[in-house]
């Protein structure tokens, strides 16, 4: 851990000069557990990027494990400049929690998740994941309601996506447990957005529920297709061309030693995103989002409007909700995409 410490900031430090990047608005220490570091290599971490000229992000956000937090940690993320915690909380029912291999019973994380609301008031998200085993729609509206009472002012919620090789995976083909059908894990999403937003929550993204003035900075910039860097294994980064509407993506490869040996972004692997696959891309994220992609950007960074592009698609869908429906409308929108194109 010591040496992947000492190369994600020789890797942060090398980008920043690299790509001449001389303003960080937003930082999301996440893609897994950062809280496996322990506070005191987090203190280090955090102290190499405060360290950094200029460094004054208006949003610093750190994902954790609520099993895994302690006080000692979360004073470290305090003093060290982090303003937003984000946990993983998934679900509060106990059987729903066992049949997907979180650590930890619901005493221990409700436990938790004072400690965190107490350290952090006004400051904390927590993800809940629905279309787990023995979930229903009942059992969903519980999760808020016990999540809520920590007042947390940003609510991820999920639809669980079964992954390959991964031990839930081995519980269903043995029959040791069952998804809902289809139409129960959106009965159960629908649910749990209601409830969400009755409690006064706006849903802002696809599955992105924030109090007022508390949305997610640093992940609007995803969806707003602005450019980001990504520091670590198996990490990604996009910059974009403005001038001509294309991007380079670059992606280190999910290898801790490769990257420990050699933590340099001209290892990384390169994509360029043409003009063509930037619109779609911009389109896709875009519409994820409430307010959809920004049109004058769009139109600065392509020379078009977004009219222009899907004229039939947005007359089609006027009024009708795009981002709770957004694999159908993007369907329609990439098939006029390529008609146009």
């Amino acid at each position: 851990m010591d040496l992947y410490l000492k190369a994600l900031i020789e890797d942060v430090k090398y980008q920043l000069e690299y790509f001449n990047v001389n303003e960080i608005r937003t930082v999301y220490i996440g893609g897994g557990t950062p809280s496996v570091l322990g506070a005191k290599r987090l203190n280090i971490l955090l102290k190499a990027l405060n360290d950094i000229p200029g460094f004054s992000p208006v949003e610093f956000s750190i994902e954790a494990n609520p099993e895994s937090v302690t006080e000692e940690f979360l004073y470290v993320c305090r003093e060290g400049g982090i303003s937003r915690i984000s946990l993983g909380v998934q679900t509060f029912n106990q059987k729903s929690r066992l049949a997907v291999n979180r650590r930890g019973d619901v005493n221990l994380l409700e436990k938790q998740l004072a400690l965190v609301s107490n350290m952090f008031p006004g400051a904390f998200s927590a993800d809940l994941i629905t279309g787990l085993p023995f979930q229903s729609e009942e059992s969903v509206k519980d999760d808020i309601k016990r999540l809520l009472a920590f007042n947390p002012v940003h609510v991820s919620l999920y639809s669980l996506i079964l992954e390959e090789g991964t031990p839930l995976e081995k519980k269903l083909k043995t029959g040791a447990v069952r998804l809902p059908d289809d139409d129960t894990a959106d009965r159960i999403w629908l649910e749990g957005r209601g409830a969400l937003i009755n409690a006064g929550f706006s849903h802002y993204e696809v599955s992105n529920f924030a109090q007022e003035g508390k949305r997610c900075l640093h992940n609007i910039r995803y969806w707003i297709m602005d450019g980001w860097l990504g520091t670590g294994p198996g990490a990604s980064g996009t910059m974009i061309n403005e001038d001509n509407g294309t991007a380079e993506r670059f992606t280190f490869a999910p290898d801790l030693q490769s990257y420990i040996n050699s933590p340099c972004i001209k290892n990384a692997a390169c994509e360029k995103l043409d003009r063509d696959a930037l619109i779609r891309e911009t389109l896709l994220m875009g519409y994820r989002y409430r307010e959809g992609p920004d049109k004058a950007k769009f139109k600065r960074r392509f020379g078009c409007a977004i009219e222009d592009c899907i004229p039939k698609t947005l007359e089609n869908w006027k009024n009708k909700d795009k981002m709770l429906f957004l694999n159908k409308f993007l369907i329609e929108a990439f098939s006029e995409l390529s008609e146009i194109q």
